[in-house]
């Protein structure tokens, strides 16, 4: 019997002082997951990754001393992928709220920001409210599985949905006359108006919510969540993330 107890205990106390951190370090490598299909946070082009939160991800490779390796995910999978080991954290203008919280650790939030309308050059003053988009006869886009969806669920149940397995479509979706509004958020809606003449944002200058983004770690891995809010804090403090942002289009 206190052979089994004893065999128990050092089981327990080998599962207590696991490290997600600690393994990174031996690896030498950093696993990120994110979706690339989110400018100007995270974009794949089919051959490489860029964004600000990729940027990010080099940049905590960099002050850990070790490789960035980027892990494809999806909205709808993003926590899930992350209980699974898939990748150490996920990152890639990832709003903060309850429900990832219960599910994961969330660092400390970059940007302040709210949910807005994304949508043809001229339409704004068309679609600049909630009643006026909560019409059967507004076509409405947003990606499956990320906070755009569960917003327009919430309020606006009487336009007519279309979903997108990548958010990178939506805005296409708009340009091409094939909705009327991408339900999408602050920097997203200014980045497109900036970038595509065919496109403007509507009410980013007073959007219906206000949220921040952040970075989800694995549930438990306090010493890995401190890590990364420390390098955030020292972005701030050293002009770091002012100057990703800029090169970013975010500022």
């Amino acid at each position: 019997m206190k052979k089994m107890l004893l065999v128990a205990t050092m089981a327990l106390s080998a599962f207590a002082q696991a490290d997600q951190l600690e393994d990174i370090e031996k690896a030498g490598v950093i696993r990120v997951g994110t979706t690339g299909d989110y400018k100007p946070f995270s974009f794949f082009d089919g051959t490489n990754y860029s964004g600000y939160d990729i940027d990010v991800a080099q940049h905590v490779a960099d002050q850990l001393g070790v490789k960035l390796e980027i892990v494809p995910t999806t909205w709808k999978g993003l926590v899930s992928h992350l209980q699974e080991d898939k990748y150490d954290i996920a990152m890639g203008g990832i709003t903060r709220r309850m429900s990832r919280q219960l599910s994961a650790e969330q660092t400390q939030g970059y940007m302040i920001f709210g949910k807005c309308f994304l949508v043809a050059k001229g339409n704004v003053d068309k679609f600049d409210t909630l009643e006026e988009v909560n019409k059967p006869s507004v076509r409405v886009g947003v990606n499956i599985g990320g906070t755009n969806e569960k917003f327009a669920e919430k309020h606006l149940p009487n336009a007519t949905f279309a979903k997108f397995e990548n958010n990178l479509d939506v805005p296409k979706a708009v340009a091409g006359g094939d909705i009327d509004v991408m339900v999408t958020e602050t920097p997203e809606g200014i980045f497109y108006e900036v970038t595509d003449d065919r496109l403007e944002a509507s009410r980013c200058d007073e959007p219906f919510t206000r949220s921040q983004f952040g970075y989800l770690i694995p549930e438990g891995e306090q010493r890995l969540l401190n890590t990364v809010n420390f390098i955030m804090d020292e972005m701030v403090l050293k002009g770091v993330q002012n100057e990703l942002m800029q090169k970013n289009n975010l500022k």
